[in-house]
């Protein structure tokens, strides 16, 4: 059985933030080492300090193994790497810059182990985007960080926000509002949709996903009354991605689509900014909502939720979006595996002529 589970990396986050807590309460239940075998990139010491907080609480903690090397991990145990510096304060509930440094090391450590294949996925626990910032991390989140590490120059990543009634991706991620108009291109609107496309199909297992394109302006620009970039640069992007095979609608004013949930005759909402998705989709899903990377090589979940300094160290953070977030971590990991499988070795096309001889030939061979 060991063998067939998944090695899951999961970077600790913000030490001063619930990433500990969610991480102790969620392997706290014995049945989520038949799922996977978790491989946590941390502190000994500060998951002590969090244990005990548990202990206090009457939930009893996972069993520690601390290890050298992902390649050592056990079955049945939370193992830990420690790549964080110990002698780091733990103040729950403060953004420090030993909190910040303290979450970078946990991801470089993580990632590291990822490219050389050490773990087969990975799971973020909550950063603050600015006291991680240093000469080593300068990205506005995991999303573009993870893409300068695996996109190689050709694969970008699109941001998807999921949970089991939505799947949400965004065009443009962490910007300025002010900054939306001028990013958004036809191009840009029909790359991004045929990688949800992509995605749609390869990660979730949807034959022939139906995307649903929100507008950029309220009322879909009202015919340009209130902008005209619907018409000018959205559904010229719609029709360039029906050309190329994406089974999408659109452009759909985002008050209306929410407030009637269209959204649930959808495989695939694709928003034009970041809070045009995330406020509403956090409204409905923040208790199980799931932050996925998709576009490239590795796999990669996060909780929707961030760093809750105000319940750190109190025993009140819910774990639900974190296990969730593992969930579709493992699911995501196997259908794309099974889609690799599946279109590794297409049938060649064959001719049979049925005049007598039944003689095959191949339609695939060059003359």
């Amino acid at each position: 059985m060991e063998e067939k589970l998944i090695k899951i990396g999961i970077s600790q986050g913000d030490s001063n933030g619930i990433g500990y807590e969610i991480i102790l309460k969620s392997f706290s239940d014995q049945r989520m080492f038949e799922l996977c075998i978790p491989i946590l990139y941390g502190s000994n010491k500060i998951a002590s300090f969090y244990s005990k907080l548990l202990e206090q609480a009457d939930i009893t903690p996972p069993e520690i193994q601390v290890i050298q090397d992902a390649h050592k991990a056990v079955h049945g145990k939370l193992n830990l790497i420690r790549c964080v510096d110990d002698s780091a304060p733990v103040e729950p509930g403060r953004s420090t810059p030993a909190g910040g440094k303290a979450s970078f090391q946990s991801l470089e450590a993580a990632v590291a182990d990822l490219k050389k294949g050490a773990i087969h996925a990975l799971l973020t626990a909550p950063i603050n985007k600015h006291n991680i910032q240093s000469d080593k991390f300068h990205f506005p989140g995991h999303t573009e960080y993870l893409e300068k590490k695996f996109g190689d120059g050709a694969r970008k990543s699109l941001m998807i926000l999921l949970n089991e009634q939505m799947r949400i991706a965004l065009v443009t991620g962490h910007i300025p509002l002010s900054d939306v108009k001028s990013k958004l291109s036809t191009g840009k609107i029909a790359e991004k949709l045929m990688l949800f496309n992509r995605s749609l199909r390869e990660d979730f297992g949807i034959s022939r996903p139906r995307i649903a394109v929100l507008a950029l302006n309220p009322h879909a620009g009202d015919n340009g009354f209130l902008g005209d970039e619907e018409a000018k640069i959205i559904q010229p992007a719609i029709e360039e991605a029906d050309k190329n095979g994406v089974t999408v609608f659109g452009p759909y004013a985002a008050d209306g689509f929410f407030g009637a949930q269209t959204y649930r005759l959808f495989d695939g909402v694709i928003a034009m900014y970041h809070d045009q998705g995330l406020a509403p989709f956090k409204a409905l899903a923040m208790d199980d909502g799931v932050n996925f990377t998709a576009g490239l090589s590795i796999v990669r979940t996060s909780p929707a939720h961030g760093t809750a300094y105000d319940i750190a160290g109190k025993n009140e953070a819910s774990e639900d979006s974190f296990r969730h977030a593992l969930y579709t971590l493992i699911d995501v990991y196997g259908n794309r595996k099974r889609y690799l499988a599946s279109t590794a070795s297409p049938l060649r096309k064959q001719y049979v002529d049925r005049s007598g001889d039944k003689e095959k030939l191949d339609l695939t061979k060059d003359e």
